[in-house]
Order: structure tokens, then C-alpha cells, then sequence
């Protein structure tokens, strides 16, 4: 497995494994036209490759690293969360294998490959195939697939079921009760995440389906949401995207080339507990309902109040541009930007990676629609200080925290490697 995984993230090889040999035509082409450059990417962050169906150039970004893909990799356009649960009867050894699977398919996926070399059609036709096949023709689309551990996968009710009890990170717990929360257990918690972020939204589909598919027998899926429109920015060549209730969101959020940032309030350390987590982060999973009817019928000027934003332009309501550093003492209060800013939380920053949501229309016949809040934080108190500090908020007239999760995220996989491997062996 190592060393096809290594050959599928890399481009510059046959994968070694004889059943994944006969890559299928699109995948030669994908490895022909990108060999050599993948490999040189790997500390760039990302490359482009020439995909089967278009012309024009496909992102990819590189599955293998220090860090996880998908946390300071630039916001894609589209989203597909899932949250499973291990199945009772499984093992350390189902746990292992599933994550080696899952990072096999991971590698080839985000370089733009089917999850094996047979894929689709390339294999018996008395069988089912290996890959659902409705990415075929489709590119990278830069593709992000981002792995994480809950608390239950640590001790769950059976017990110890994987042995690593004693490598539980002391700080990943269930989230506390925060004011206003309405959670539904059907779309919170889990033993496993998978943050799968790409620029088209079947690709990004494509890749949660089959890594469920592939989980099948060791862990099933527990809940999954899909998100379109990316709510911050993690570039500064990013234009800052707007929310739902149409203001500007994540202005001031940390940016993928301020190191000093990153290591200070997103990276793990080398000094924190445990070890095998240094180079990761914790993630928290929140999903907000908005109530847009509600919010749309509010004047202009309390909207804006309540941001302590300018609507249009996105600048703090105590004067200047976008990104003018706000003078907190000229907002209201209670406004968002106010609570939420670093000086009003003892310096607290976090990372966001958030996604708007719409699912249609609920039972009363409104808007089911939102924010699926994502951030990335060195310890899960940096979270729960700004969660806490926003209970006077005044937004939370127009919102309701329906869905949560807390994971913690190991660092990157090395080359032959798998993610998890620091805490499984």
C-alpha cells in the first residue's frame, strides 16, 4: 500500500500494488502531463496539471505534507462535511486499514485520478467497480480531502475498542453547552470527520460517496452536509466572500502566509500534548441556521448596527475601508465584530474555513439555510473563549447553533504513509 500511495501521489511512477497496475486512460494521461511537477509542489502548496476533459489548467493540491491540505490551502467554492461512526464490531485493525484506504484513495483523488487504478470501468465487468465514475473527465477541481478524530473514537461506550485511551489529547471534548444552542444529535459529534473542499461541487461529492463506499463494514456515515460559497478567506488575493445575511465575513481572518500567526494560534507544537499531534490542529463544526425571513425584514441601519460593519463596502462602522482596524469603543456594544475581535477575547484568533448551506425549505416553509461554520484553532479553548464572549451578541436574535463537532486533526502524511499513522503506528 505504501509504496502506491506514494507512486499516486507523486506521478512518477506505476503504482507498485499489481491490482492497481492498469491505470485507466485518463489517470496515464493525469501522471504523463504531471510528472515531476507534482513532486516538486510538494512545498509549494500546489501545482497545475492538464486535465482529460479541458484545456485549461486544474489546480491540485498535494495530499502528502507537514500539514493536512484543506486548512490554510486557499477556500475552494464548495464543501461536502461527513461525520461516521465506527461500526461496533470493529477493531484496531479495521481502524488502520480503513484510514490506509481512505489515504490511498485521498492521494489519487485530489490529483485528479479515480481511487484506483481499475476506477470505474476498468475492471471486471462482473463486478462493481471500484469508483462511482461520475468525476470521469472531471479535473482536480483542487481537490482537499482533510481527515479528523473525535473524542468517541478515543473511548466510546464499549470502551478502549483501539487501544489509545492513553493518547486521547486532554483538551478533545465534547464542546460545553453555549447559550442559545438548539443541537440536533443527528448532525453533531462523530468518531471521524472528512472535510472534503474542491472547486466543483461533484467532485467534491464524488469523493465523499466513495470514501463512504470504501468504508463500508468498518464505519458508517453518522451525518453530511454540503456547502456552496465560501464565508472567509485564507489569501489575501482572495476577495473577501459575503454570508447569507449579505455582510462581508471573515475580513480579519489568519491568512495561509502569516507563519508567525499560524504557528501561534493554529499549529499544534512541538511543546503541546500529545505528541503525535504536533503539526495539527483542532477543528470545530458548527452549523447555524440563519433565519432569513426574519433578518430581511430588518432596516438597513440595524443590520449594519448588528454587524458593526458598512453592508456595501465592508468597512467597520468607526470609519475607514474593508481593512481598517476597527475602534471597537465606536461600535455598539453588542455588536459582532466588537465581540468577536481579538482585543475584546485576550488576543484569542482562530482560522475559518466557513460555507454557506441552503437545503430547500423546512416544515413551516422557510428558508433552511445558513452558515456551516468551520475553524481551526491550536487548542479547542480558543473556540469556546470567542463562542462565550458572543452570548450578548445581538445576531444571535437571527440565528440558532443546530449542529456540532469538535476533532482533532493530525498533521500531514508522509510520502508511503497514511494520516493517523502517528497515533496508530
Amino acid at each position: 500500500m505504501n509504496d502506491a500511495v506514494d507512486a499516486a501521489q507523486a506521478g512518477s511512477q506505476e503504482p507498485a500494488s499489481p491490482e492497481r497496475a492498469a491505470l485507466s486512460r485518463r489517470g496515464v494521461l493525469g501522471l504523463a502531463l504531471g510528472t515531476g511537477a507534482v513532486g516538486l509542489a510538494a512545498g509549494a502548496g500546489s501545482v497545475l496539471a492538464a486535465t482529460a476533459r479541458r484545456d485549461e489548467p486544474s489546480i491540485i493540491h498535494p495530499f502528502f505534507g507537514t500539514h493536512q491540505a484543506g486548512i490554510t490551502t486557499p477556500v475552494q467554492e464548495h464543501l461536502h462535511f461527513a461525520a461516521f461512526d465506527m461500526t461496533p464490531r470493529s477493531d484496531r485493525a479495521d481502524l488502520i486499514q480503513l484510514l490506509q484506504d481512505w489515504s490511498y484513495a485521498a492521494a489519487r483523488m485530489t490529483q485528479g485520478l479515480q481511487v484506483s487504478a481499475t476506477g470505474a470501468v476498468g475492471g471486471s465487468p462482473q463486478a462493481p467497480p471500484d469508483d462511482t465514475g461520475e468525476a470521469l473527465d472531471l479535473p482536480a477541481a483542487a481537490l482537499t480531502v482533510t481527515f479528523g478524530f473525535g473524542p468517541t473514537l478515543f473511548e466510546h461506550e464499549d470502551g478502549d475498542r483501539y487501544g489509545i485511551r492513553h493518547l486521547r489529547p486532554a483538551a478533545l471534548e465534547r464542546l460545553p453547552a453555549f447559550l442559545g444552542d438548539d443541537l440536533d444529535p443527528g448532525q453533531s459529534d462523530g468518531d471521524l470527520c472528512i472535510q472534503v473542499c474542491a472547486d466543483d461541487p461533484q467532485v467534491a461529492v464524488h469523493a465523499v460517496r466513495n470514501l463512504s463506499r470504501i468504508a463500508f463494514g468498518r464505519a458508517r456515515l453518522r451525518w453530511s452536509q454540503l456547502g456552496y460559497g465560501k464565508t472567509s478567506r485564507t489569501t489575501a488575493t482572495q476577495q473577501t466572500p459575503r454570508n447569507l445575511f449579505g455582510f462581508k465575513d471573515g475580513t480579519a481572518n489568519i491568512l495561509a502566509d502569516d507563519a508567525k500567526a499560524l504557528g501561534e494560534h493554529v499549529w499544534v507544537s512541538d511543546s503541546d500534548e500529545p505528541d503525535w499531534l504536533a503539526g495539527g490542529s483542532y477543528l470545530v463544526a458548527r452549523k447555524i441556521a440563519m433565519l432569513i425571513e426574519t433578518w430581511d425584514r430588518v432596516r438597513l441601519a440595524e443590520q449594519q448596527q448588528i454587524f458593526g460593519r458598512d453592508k456595501g463596502q465592508g468597512a467597520p462602522l468607526s470609519g475607514g475601508t474593508e481593512m481598517t482596524a476597527p475602534t471597537l469603543s465606536g461600535l455598539d456594544p453588542h455588536s459582532h465584530v466588537r465581540l468577536a475581535h481579538p482585543d475584546s477575547n485576550g488576543g484569542v484568533r482562530i482560522l475559518r474555513r466557513g460555507f454557506n448551506y441552503v437545503g430547500g425549505n423546512n416544515a413551516l416553509g422557510r428558508l433552511d439555510a445558513g452558515l456551516f461554520f468551520l475553524s481551526y484553532q491550536r487548542h479547542p479553548e480558543q473556540f469556546i473563549t470567542l463562542q462565550r464572549s458572543l452570548s450578548t451578541d445581538l445576531l444571535n436574535e437571527y440565528i440558532r447553533h443546530v449542529g456540532s463537532g469538535i476533532w482533532a486533526i493530525p498533521p500531514g502524511a508522509a510520502r508511503g504513509s497514511y494520516v493517523g499513522a502517528g497515533l496508530l503506528g
